[in-house]
């Protein structure tokens, strides 16, 4: 009897415990549950902790409490200027009421709930974004535009039950059709600015180059006047004492020219010269001219120290006279240019002339 008791006891136990499993349900921290007889909402369970329901005729819908993302497909849009824009989005939204969403769906539950979301952001990004140029849209702040479309579609989703949290703009570029124009443009753009900093380059560089040109040109102007002086003057000096030197005696003049003429003129490789023997030319191979010389007599032993280049101090060195020859403007020689020359020696100085001490010239026999 007791062996009897104990088996019909198992089965009884058995449905007792399927009858309590099926009457008890968990709601978890993360989830909002709704508790459905004959298809209709009886109970909405928000907080967590363990419910029950009648077994076998109760059903237990669960949405996710979480905070969820949706992202959006990408799609054309049209700003105010009539500029195509391929734009796409991320939103992120809450189950705020999980009747409200059971209903608005129709049971179909967060797939059904995702697909009405998509179409309400699509729609508000669409109407936000065609109402401002395609440059508010392109640019990096676009913060008052991403919280206008999240005010529209938060609006638009409160009959869903469910709350819009943030709506960001991830991508707004050109469609691919167009980017190859773009660049185009873009690039153009920039040739054209690099074009003008090489051209402001150039004639920066050209007026530097100008600059140093004038400056060396004046320079060398400069420089070249100053040379010309001094080499003027110093020429003007040089043929002063050259007078005075062969206006001492005229015969040692015409020697003088005549050996620097026998120089240039007897060489190898100038050209065959056709003179007779007899002519000018030769006077001074067939004679020195020293029957016709007429040198100035020494008045004293200065004037002879003078002549022969012995003058001298009595240190012993030779005295020296500064150069006494002017310009056309009665200038020191060189004054001009800045250019003080060297005081020459007295050996070297013009003698000073005696009518009364030139003897007169003998008599020919």
């Amino acid at each position: 009897m007791g062996r009897f008791i104990s088996v019909l006891a198992l089965p009884f136990l058995v449905v007792v415990a399927v009858v309590v499993m099926a009457s008890v349900y968990i709601v978890d921290v993360r989830e909002r549950v709704l508790v459905l007889r004959f298809g209709q909402v009886v109970e909405v369970r928000e907080n967590p902790g363990i419910g029950l329901k009648v077994p076998f005729v109760d059903s237990i819908v669960r949405f996710d409490a979480r905070i969820l993302g949706l992202p959006t497909q990408p799609m054309e849009v049209t700003p105010l200027d009539d500029r195509r824009l391929v734009v796409d989005a991320f939103a992120r939204w809450q189950v705020m009421d999980a009747q409200q969403l059971y209903q608005a769906t129709e049971g179909r539950g967060l797939p059904r709930a995702q697909e009405r979301l998509d179409s309400i952001i699509n729609d508000v990004i669409r109407r936000v974004l065609g109402s401002v140029p395609s440059t508010m849209v392109l640019s990096d702040d676009r913060t008052q535009l991403m919280n206008r479309i999240r005010d529209g579609a938060r609006a638009e989703a409160e009959s869903l039950g469910v709350r819009i949290i943030d709506v960001r703009l991830t991508r707004t570029d050109l469609p691919e059709q167009n980017l190859d124009a773009t660049y185009a443009r873009m690039r153009a753009e920039r040739q054209r600015e690099a074009a003008d900093e090489i051209a402001r380059g150039n004639e920066a560089a050209q007026r530097v180059r100008a600059a140093a040109d004038r400056t060396v040109v004046e320079l060398t102007s400069e420089a070249r006047k100053k040379s010309e002086i001094v080499r003027g003057e110093a020429d003007a000096r040089r043929n002063a004492i050259y007078a005075s030197a062969f206006g001492r005696d005229p015969e040692f003049f015409a020697f003088t020219r005549s050996m620097t003429s026998y120089e240039r003129s007897l060489k190898g490789e100038n050209s065959s010269l056709i003179i007779k023997p007899e002519g000018e030319f030769f006077d001074y191979l067939r004679s020195d001219g020293a029957e016709r010389a007429n040198p100035v007599p020494v008045a004293s032993s200065a004037a002879a120290d003078v002549v022969t280049g012995a003058a001298s101090t009595e240190n012993g060195q030779q005295d020296v006279v500064p150069p006494s020859e002017t310009n056309r403007e009665g200038q020191p020689l060189g004054e001009n240019a800045g250019v003080t020359l060297t005081p020459m020696p007295e050996s070297l100085s013009s003698p000073p002339q005696d009518e009364s001490a030139v003897p007169a010239p003998a008599p020919a026999n």
